[in-house]
């Protein structure tokens, strides 16, 4: 359709030739990082498409399975995505899950173990003994990384391909759709579905074997920690698995929410795209505060929904604290029924829970969550497919020819119908059928007592709200047919019956011959004027020169900078009403056919125009065609063949213009149309009609000006060009985004609450320590022997106590861990308070935020000029307001929310490792540097990558919009494939961009992942390097928050990254929200008219300039009149 649209040469994509190794590690990305630290990329940088991901192959793959479910009774998007890849899918997941439920089974075993080896006088563990303990916590931590990151981006390229699949199942279903089901919100819902619900299917399935995982693994887990403290684990366990039904409700009532989300999203949506494509009117009426108020209103509401989803989040994010409370009963537990605490089994069950909790209170919840939600979206999709199908009446493909034939004098007569059945035998044995033999020898229209509704059901009672009744007509070949009749009479519908845009209730229509179309409303899409008339044909040049001469577009294509190649910006927004309908004419005219049908072609032109067109057009280049032509101007209508009346959707009187003349009904059209051919014969050859073609042709010149850009300053092609933001997120953009909270004292109440939250967890688990090296001197000052607590009393306990005694008694013990147990109860009571108030408050500060940039971005293109509007494309736009308002209501809250908690996390972590052993921050500092380090190689690849992946998805939107613009016409010139095929070529570009991105966050997950294997390793085996110098709980707690730290930086070092990947969304956002205003819709006090103004209808134009933008030249140049109260003017040129 575009045909000017450049071809990007793309690089071959290095991952379909490299070996499994470079596979695996993702060692293949190298090339392109180091591409990304020489400067941003361009579309041109990025890899080409994977076979295996190319949507024309994914979307046939879909409708096949698809069409084939549709035939089943309760038809199942959800099955056909599992007949898709869940043969392949389910059992990788399943052997992942399985190797990585071993591994983190084992690793507290070999944790206590290797703490056990540090007990003072213990000689049941050798030294060889604790390096394989070492070794296997190593190892433990190895095997998940290099088999979760390549499972993790299988994953999401079979996510990928869903995404693909059903967008082509979406985009075909619109080509689809009835012209009246397109008015009816499908339109925003389309766009939303493309832009929100087909990409929940990627995180989804990473999360879908999570939801039998978890039970698995708090089994084990559980079975492993009654072997080491008994009936006390089976309460901590109990405790930690009684919020399994709380979580389950809650993942019930998020799909709740989402759903209410999604339907007031697809509202507000819809809304938009009615306002965008409807903005001149709206500005025009001065109606922005009106519609700011409805949009506002629908926002509000949606927010509400937005809310509960966001609470929802927050209080799984809560659930967090789960685990040190579900520590607290089974260790309190414990000593209740008479044991001892030690190193070696605080620290064992302190790792089984915080796995149990990682399992069954983090990912769990989150895989019901984001299941949930892809099941919403997959149900929504279903709806949509089935949904607003088109009304169009069957197609019979068979040789017959028509019934009626014309003789040579105008007469007709029966003709024979196929083979030897009767013409009333065919008749009754096909009804409400429509027809079409495009290689017949014979051309021309039959119509056969239609009646026909825009109903797309059929009515109950048999008639329903019929727009044509009783419609009879026969055309032969050559002929030149006008249909006429007042507003509503059914002319535009009788064309529509034509072209099977509507329900055929009985009757039946056929056509011998292609059909062409030429709307009433003109379609022009975004791309050059050449490109909106030879449209899916095959550009013939000699065609084409006829083609403009006949529909009087040479004048308007000399005046324009770059001629046909001019962009004309969607909408047809660079072109005046008169050249969009000459356009659109000419593009129905360019279409070989042998039946043109034309709605009002001449309306939007004037008289001069209007007999060019009728003259060279009409009856003289389609002389040998068949034309259907609905007019207004009845000056034409003694030139035509067959003359149609219609009101109230019947026939009123049909013939030729002679033989109408005797006709009551006719009377007055008739001698009106003599009135009006007497005047254009007149106005032709007067004197002033010159004077008006050559002010016409000043106006157009003129015009064009404010139309099209100068060439000098800058092409129209690159201004209508979406621009690609380079380099990192600017520092401003996230004041901006705090700025929006309009509350200082707010932001810092919340960091405040992030800070005390975590060093109250940090001083938990340091109490924790020190509260075992209290039991270990109380074993030691009891003269108990080593082995009775496990070999685990340590060299610090002997140091501290030396050879003498606590001398307590045994009440004083018991009122001592009385105490102890009190404080430890209080301290997790207050971090759980402020754990719920940060978490909460976070996530309504960011809702705040976001209703906010929202009403800024409305108010921001609302009020700004034409200009803007001109340049971007609806699609363009409805991507800040669907996508990217999106990323901002749910992406960067909890994004933020992680990047937040990771800086004051890690150095909370960092305090608590200082404490038990200062020299393993030397191995930190380095890690945490070639963690940076990574991370900026990373952010600089990713960062465009991401830019040009959302810079790519737009015209994906914008082809869906101007698609339902067009339906009528894309179908009856048969350009559902051209455009099918243009949507494929949109939707892999942007997968090129997609699939890029993911394997950039998956390399750098897997190396941020191997810098932490190393670390762990570094940190076990200096232990045993140096294992004089520490005590077994130490060392227990050095190894097991060193595990967190690291977790947590390289899952921060993601998240800081994805962090500023989302930011775009709020950059985007921003740059709408700052164009230029128009001046102020309320008049400054100062220049407010006094009194009762106006008391007359007067308006003075002195020396009045326009133009539509600092760039253009002026429109109007010096305009001096009045308008006296009362006058009727009439602006003519």
């Amino acid at each position: 359709m575009n045909r000017t649209r450049k071809k990007i040469e793309r690089p071959k994509n290095p991952y379909t030739t490299v070996n499994l190794f470079s596979r695996w590690s993702f060692w293949w990305m190298r090339d392109i990082f180091r591409l990304g630290l020489k400067g941003p990329l361009r579309e041109e940088d990025i890899y080409q498409n994977r076979e295996s991901l190319d949507s024309e192959r994914l979307t046939d793959k879909f409708s096949k399975l698809w069409e084939e479910e549709r035939m089943r009774q309760k038809p199942s998007i959800l099955r056909v995505i599992g007949r898709s890849y869940g043969l392949v899918f389910l059992p990788l997941g399943v052997l992942y899950s399985i190797t990585e439920s071993i591994c983190k089974a084992i690793q507290p075993l070999l944790l206590g173990s290797l703490v056990a080896y540090f007990a003072e006088g213990q000689t049941s563990i050798t030294e060889l003994d604790a390096y394989k303990f070492a070794a296997g916590i190593v190892l433990c931590s190895v095997i998940p990384v290099f088999s979760f990151h390549p499972f993790i981006f299988y994953i999401f390229q079979v996510g990928t391909k869903i995404r693909i699949g059903l967008s082509g199942l979406i985009y075909r279903k619109c080509l689809k759709i009835s012209k009246n089901a397109s008015n009816d919100g499908l339109r925003g819902r389309a766009i939303n579905i493309l832009s929100n619900d087909v990409g929940r299917f990627d995180v989804a399935l990473a999360f879908l074997h999570d939801l039998w995982k978890g039970p698995t693994e708090s089994l084990l887990i559980g079975y492993l920690m009654y072997r080491e403290i008994g009936i006390s684990a089976v309460i901590g366990v109990a405790f930690m698995l009684s919020f399994i039904p709380l979580q389950a409700y809650v993942g019930k009532q998020a799909a709740h929410y989402r759903r209410k989300t999604a339907e007031r999203t697809d509202l507000r949506v819809k809304l938009m795209n009615e306002i965008i494509q409807g903005i001149q009117v709206i500005k025009m009426y001065a109606w922005e505060n009106s519609f700011a108020k409805l949009i506002a209103d629908i926002r509000l509401k949606e927010v509400r929904a937005i809310k509960g989803t966001s609470y929802i989040h927050a209080a799984l994010s809560c659930t967090s604290m789960i685990s040190p409370l579900s520590v607290f009963l089974a260790l309190v537990s414990y000593i209740y029924l008479g044991d001892s605490l030690t190193a070696k089994r605080v620290y064992t069950v302190s790792s089984y829970f915080n796995m149990l909790n990682d399992s069954m209170v983090h990912f769990w919840p989150l895989a019901i969550t984001f299941v949930s939600e892809a099941t919403v979206s997959a149900k929504r999709v279903q709806e949509f497919l089935q949904d607003g199908d088109a009304a169009a009446t069957p197609v019979l493909k068979s040789d017959k020819k028509l019934s009626e034939k014309r003789n040579n004098n105008g007469s007709s007569e029966k003709a024979e119908l196929n083979g030897n059945v009767s013409e009333g035998d065919k008749f009754l044995n096909i009804v409400n059928t429509r027809e079409i033999h495009q290689h017949a020898e014979r051309k021309g229209v039959d119509i056969r007592n239609v009646s026909a509704t825009w109903d797309a059901i059929e009515p109950t009672d048999g008639k329903g709200n019929a727009a044509l009744s009783d419609i009879n007509i026969n055309i032969g070949e050559r002929a030149l047919v006008a249909i006429v009749g007042p507003v509503g009479s059914g002319k535009s519908t009788l064309l529509n019956a034509l072209l099977g845009e509507v329900k055929i209730n009985a009757g039946q229509i056929v056509i011998n011959g292609k059909l062409s179309y030429a709307a009433q409303e003109p379609w022009v899409f975004e791309g050059t004027v050449r490109d909106n008339i030879v449209f899916v044909d095959s550009y013939n040049e000699r065609r084409y020169k006829k083609v403009i001469k006949a529909c009087s577009l040479e004048r308007d294509l000399e005046l324009m900078i770059n001629g046909d190649l001019t962009i004309v910006g969607e909408r047809g927004v660079s072109l005046s009403g008169g050249q969009k309908a000459r356009v659109n004419l000419a593009r129905a005219i360019y279409h070989k056919a042998d039946v043109y049908l034309l709605d009002d072609p001449l309306s939007a032109v004037d008289t001069h125009v209007g007999k060019h067109i009728f003259e060279r057009c009409i009856t003289e280049f389609l002389g040998d065609k068949i034309v259907i032509l609905v007019t207004h101007q009845l000056q034409y209508l003694f030139d035509v063949e067959q003359l149609v009346l219609m009101n109230s959707g019947r026939i009123e009187a049909q013939g030729r213009y002679q033989d109408l003349q005797r006709n009551e009904k006719c009377k007055f059209l008739l001698m009106q149309a003599t009135y009006e051919s007497q005047n254009e014969t007149t106005d032709s050859t007067d004197a002033v009609s010159v004077d008006s073609r050559m002010s016409r042709s000043e106006s157009e010149k003129s015009m064009e000006h404010h139309q099209l850009l100068n060439a000098d300053e800058m092409p129209v092609e690159d201004e209508n060009q979406e621009q690609q933001a380079v380099g990192s997120v600017k520092l401003s953009v996230y004041m901006s985004y705090f700025k929006a909270l309009e509350s200082p004292i707010l932001l810092f109440l919340i960091v405040g609450l992030f800070i005390c939250a975590r060093f109250m967890l940090t001083g938990v688990d340091y109490f924790l320590s020190r509260w075992v090296i209290w039991e270990e001197k109380v074993a030691i000052s009891n003269g108990e022997p080593l082995r009775k607590v496990d070999e685990n009393v340590t060299h610090l306990a002997h140091e501290t106590l030396g050879n003498h005694s606590l001398n307590l008694t045994e009440q004083d013990e018991d009122a001592v861990r009385q105490e102890l147990v009190i404080f430890y109860a209080i301290i997790l009571g207050s971090t759980m308070i402020v754990y719920i108030l940060r978490t909460f408050g976070f996530f309504r500060m960011c809702l705040r935020i976001s209703l906010k940039l929202h009403d800024r971005l409305f108010r921001g293109i609302t009020r700004t000029s034409m200009h803007f509007f001109n340049v971007n494309s609806s699609g363009r736009i409805l991507n800040r307001f669907a996508k990217d308002i999106r990323t901002v209501d749910t992406d960067v809250p909890h994004t933020l929310l992680d990047c937040i908690a990771f800086a004051i996390d890690v150095s909370g972590v960092l305090i608590i490792v200082a404490v038990a052993n200062y020299w393993l921050l030397v191995p930190a500092a380095f890690i945490v540097a070639f963690l940076f380090l990574f991370r900026y190689i990373y952010v600089n690849t990713s960062r465009s990558v991401k830019r040009i992946e959302s810079i790519t998805r737009s015209p994906i939107y914008s082809l869906t919009n101007q698609t339902f613009q067009g339906l009528s016409t894309i179908r009856a010139l048969h350009a559902e494939s051209a455009l099918d095929s243009e949507f494929h070529d949109y939707m892999n570009g942007n997968t090129c961009a997609w699939f890029l991105f993911i394997s950039c966050t998956r390399a750098f997950a897997i190396w941020s992942d191997f810098l932490c294997v190393l670390y762990i390793a570094a940190v076990t085996f200096s232990f045993l390097v140096l294992k004089n110098e520490f005590n077994s709980g130490d060392v227990g707690l050095a190894i097991l928050h060193s595990i967190t730290m690291i977790g947590m930086c390289q899952w921060g070092m993601r998240q800081t990254a994805e962090l500023e990947n989302d930011m775009t969304s709020v950059e985007r956002i921003l740059e709408y929200t700052q164009q230029p205003p128009e001046p102020s819709l309320h008049t400054d006090p100062e220049k407010k008219p006094k009194g009762e103004w106006p008391s007359e209808g007067r308006i003075e134009f002195v020396d009045l300039k326009l133009r539509y933008s600092p760039k253009d030249a002026y429109v109007l140049k010096g305009l001096n009149f009045l308008i006296e109260p009362q006058e009727k003017i009439g602006i003519v040129g």
